[in-house]
């Protein structure tokens, strides 16, 4: 239940993100015995590079303090969206933060959206969804395979946003959103192979005022054909774009300073005043202080593709079939 609200102390049955360093953090559930694989209901131990944790320990801690471990110690925190998409087992590939922070800010999810999801996959962006929405609005999420859909909707349970978001196992590219869903929808939002199939669906559910649309893509000619479709039935401001992270390092670089002064000296024909003058000039060249400076540059490896994010809008009062 750690997903539904801020709490200050863990409680069993929690989600716990057990942190042991910034690309090292495991999602771990909070009871004091499970069943291993032979059936046997034993202690609940969790192994890490630091060593063990008995897990029963953590029940009653406060979120944000340090646990021993066997070899170490580590924090136990709360889980948020950013670190449950960092540790969630993978049922598909998934979608990150930067593309997700873009695909939320131009569906304009709010508390009370209704938004419709296909697919689900492992759910990653399903809860940034919900807790954008709650504590009025639905999410309603779709997944073509039925072992990914009772997945999602046993983990949903889990995480306490079973009251706020409602899977279905269905082909919604051959049989659409269901009729229930026709008008009823703010933002419509697809992750699929042929998004285009899908279009004429989200168009349907989109509600008589209006509402938006987004598509993830891999490939641009999925984004081209979505693009078509979307024109077809009247969509407007349709814009694909990509999101790519860049990171600026900063840093503080230590340089020499070079008195240039030798270069006002006069020019002379004289060899004693020559000698003079590149005697004075290598005495000058030498660097006699050093300044820090505060720099920025790219880092040495930079992000590569993620996807193509393609939005639309459906304008109010277009005419149904």
């Amino acid at each position: 239940m750690s997903f539904l609200k801020p709490k200050t102390h863990i409680e069993q049955g929690d989600v716990v993100i057990l942190y042991l360093s910034v690309n090292s953090m495991h999602a771990i559930e909070a009871v004091p015995e499970i069943i291993n694989k032979k059936g046997e209901t034993i202690p609940h131990i969790f192994q890490t590079n630091f060593g063990s944790l008995k897990v029963e320990n953590i029940i009653g801690a406060e979120y944000g303090s340090r646990v021993e471990l066997s070899r170490g110690w580590a924090h136990v925190l709360q889980p948020t969206p950013e670190l449950w998409t960092q540790t969630l087992p993978h049922r598909t590939q998934i979608i990150y933060t930067p593309d997700i922070s873009m695909i939320l800010h131009q569906l304009e999810v709010r508390p009370g959206a209704v938004v419709i999801e296909s697919g689900t996959g492992s759910g990653s962006l399903s809860h940034y969804f919900l807790r954008a929405l709650k504590p009025t609005g639905h999410l309603h999420t779709f997944d073509f395979h039925q072992t990914r859909a009772d997945q999602a909707r046993d983990e949903f349970r889990r995480h306490g946003l079973a009251d706020f978001v409602t899977v279905y196992h269905r082909d919604v590219c051959n049989l659409g959103f269901t009729e229930e869903l026709d008008g009823q929808a703010d933002a419509v939002f697809l992750d699929l192979p042929a998004p285009d199939l899908a279009v004429p669906h989200a168009f349907k559910a989109l509600k008589l005022s209006g509402g938006r649309f987004c598509s993830f893509s891999p490939c641009i000619e999925q984004s081209q054909r979505c693009i078509q479709e979307l024109t077809k039935l009247g969509f407007n401001e349709i814009v694909s774009m990509e999101v790519l992270q860049q990171e600026s390092v900063v840093k503080t670089r230590t340089l020499p300073v070079i008195d240039l002064e030798f270069l006002k000296l006069p020019k002379s024909d004289e060899t004693t005043t020559t000698t003079t003058s590149a005697a004075n000039a290598e005495e000058c060249k030498a660097p006699k202080e050093v300044k820090k400076y505060l720099t920025s540059s790219n880092p040495q490896v930079l992000p590569g593709h993620t996807g193509f994010l393609t939005f639309a809008t459906l304008p109010p009062n277009i005419p149904k079939a």
